[in-house]
């Protein structure tokens, strides 16, 4: 199995099948609920799209650059972008279409809750429980432990869009909380068994020096199950929060208190009239 062959099985045929269910879907009207058309989906998934490339090129060059994992030349077409073959930022592109695809399956069938009061504390100490997090990453690798190496690599990277998801939106996400792990959860499983099988095919492979020695089912390791969870966290987070009416009403609030403040700033700066 090459690598497009890998990219062609597990997310293309995947995103073929959300794709025509969504057409049928609105063919019988079964639309998004109202909570969710602040925003176009088709957008939404977009700007994820152009956001996964940009955020995830550098940092994933430098894992292949250092060798924290490589690809077998045999199984891609060997064109490179700077280490990372075209199969990899095709990968970029092909998961958040993926992941909001299927989180707009989901929006279609799980009922919503009923609206009520937001839980401020969900923006507050999910961001200390995360902040700790990196800073254990960050001393991972300023220790130089060489076999935590992938894993801090991963939550100094991740970790800082997560906690901003958070600390602007983490009650609306708690209060849609059930259609967030419903996606969360299934993309991760989902994702994580398709990474073992390419693993197992030597499509790609985890350089154990700078891994820990935990493998789930034996194929897998730990770092890349911790991988499909933060991007999936990040996908679905970011996309239920681009979507939901709630982030903007609150963005246009915090526009507002912005517009305000700087609006007081000048008239302060200004000088009196004679």
């Amino acid at each position: 199995m090459t690598y497009f062959g890998f990219l062609l099985r597990f997310l293309v045929l995947p995103i073929v099948l959300l794709l025509l269910i969504a057409w049928v879907d609105g063919r019988r009207g079964r639309l998004l609920p109202a909570a969710f058309r602040a925003f176009p989906a088709w957008a939404a998934i977009l700007l994820h799209v152009v956001i996964a490339v940009v955020y995830t090129t550098p940092w994933d060059n430098y894992l292949v650059a250092t060798r924290v994992w490589w690809y077998d030349p045999a199984k891609v077409t060997g064109i490179v972008l700077g280490w990372v073959p075209i199969e990899e930022y095709t990968f970029f592109a092909l998961q958040p279409i993926l992941a909001g695809l299927w989180l707009l399956f989901l929006l279609r069938r799980l009922p919503l809750p009923a609206a009520g009061p937001l839980q401020p504390t969900w923006r507050r100490w999910p961001l200390v429980v995360l902040g700790v997090l990196w800073g254990v990453a960050v001393v991972i690798l300023a220790a130089g432990w060489r076999p935590g190496t992938y894993l801090a690599l991963e939550l100094v990277w991740a970790l800082p869009p997560i906690m901003l998801q958070i600390a602007f939106g983490g009650d609306i996400l708690a209060r849609y909380g059930r259609l967030v792990l419903t996606a969360l959860l299934s993309l991760v499983f989902y994702l994580a068994a398709t990474d073992a099988v390419a693993i197992r095919a030597g499509v790609w492979t985890i350089d154990p020096a700078q891994s820990l020695p935990l493998l789930i089912g034996g194929v897998l390791p730990v770092e890349e199950f911790l991988f499909f969870t933060l991007t999936c966290t990040l996908l679905a987070f970011g996309i239920v929060l681009v979507m939901a009416g709630e982030s903007h009403e609150r963005f246009q609030a915090i526009r507002r208190r912005v517009r305000a403040r700087l609006g007081r700033e000048q008239g302060h700066a200004s000088p009196p009239l004679p």
